[in-house]
């Protein structure tokens, strides 16, 4: 048999991602890196469903709970991370197994996907502009400057647009240049877990009462105290930005919950629509009695 591809468990939240990713480990003697983008940050462990470590069963899980609360995330240094993490995984015969929902993480990963520079000047001017303007006179110098970007970014996603336009100015090129292929680097298989919507919404439901049970406001409540609230993106994870406007007085605790559980459900379902974009990915039911099985087919039928 041939060398195994890199694996990668992909789909939107509470399917199943984490638990598979680990019986796929144990089957073929692999390690799990960590592709969300939140399980980077020590201490959001309830809200972003960490495995505790006799979850894990023993497999080594990689880029876990490496930034403090209050370091900005950037996908560009997750793939200075991540490459050498899997090429190091491939030359000792370890099937690296890649499993989260951040759907640029496991693109930064596995694809030929180049990240420009910065220039914190043109992000400042841009951003006072998005500041005092709103995103529409951004949008619409997007559109005009680089069509095709503006038509995959949301009009009202500012962070996004102030992004394009800053390489666009930074770099003299298109934003569009830069945004994802599928051209993959590495021989990889990437399984998509498929929940049904009303179930889904349900398990998201049923998350989110475990969380608060575990004590998940306790924990947004000592991260507060580390500085939560001045990380500018751990401060806007799923869960985390909500009961932040609880505990500064904003809304109720049920207001919180119930807001997390819609937000989630919102993040779920563009998820969904970012991995079915990608034709590479083969999809399997959450809950097929011999799911594992099925998965390790998709693993080696190309060998």
């Amino acid at each position: 048999m041939g060398q195994l591809p890199v694996i990668a468990v992909v789909g939107p939240t509470a399917a199943g991602k984490s638990d598979l990713a680990v019986e796929l480990a144990l089957r073929f003697g692999g390690e799990a890196i960590n592709a969300d983008s939140m399980q980077l940050y020590r201490g959001m462990d309830i809200g972003t469903a960490k495995l505790t470590i006799p979850e894990r069963k023993g497999v080594s899980h990689h880029l876990l709970d490496i930034w403090d609360i209050t370091y900005t995330a950037s996908v560009a240094e997750y793939q200075e991370l991540v490459r050498p993490l899997i090429e190091d995984l491939r030359i000792r015969d370890v099937v690296p197994i890649l499993v989260g929902g951040s759907g640029l993480y496991v693109r930064a990963a596995l694809d030929d996907l180049e990240f420009p520079g910065t220039d914190p000047g043109i992000r400042a001017r841009l951003e006072r502009e998005l500041a005092e303007s709103g995103p529409a006179p951004l949008y619409a110098r997007l559109t005009e400057a680089d069509p095709v970007a503006a038509a995959a970014i949301l009009p009202t996603n500012g962070r996004r647009i102030v992004r394009a336009l800053e390489v666009i100015e930074f770099s003299g090129r298109p934003f569009s240049a830069t945004m994802p292929s599928y051209d993959s680097v590495y021989p990889s298989v990437q399984i998509g877990l498929e929940v049904p919507r009303p179930e889904l919404d349900e398990r998201i439901e049923l998350r989110v009462d475990l969380m608060w049970a575990a004590g998940f406001v306790d924990e947004v409540r000592t991260l507060r105290e580390e500085g939560l609230a001045g990380g500018l993106t751990a401060s806007r994870a799923l869960g985390y930005a909500q009961v932040l406007r609880f505990l500064d007085g904003s809304w109720s605790e049920e207001e919180a919950r119930a807001e997390t559980v819609r937000a989630t459900r919102r993040f779920a379902r563009r998820q969904e629509s970012w991995f079915r974009r990608d034709p590479r990915v083969r999809w399997l039911p959450y809950d097929a009695s011999d799911l594992v099985e099925r998965a390790a087919r998709l693993v080696t039928c190309g060998l």
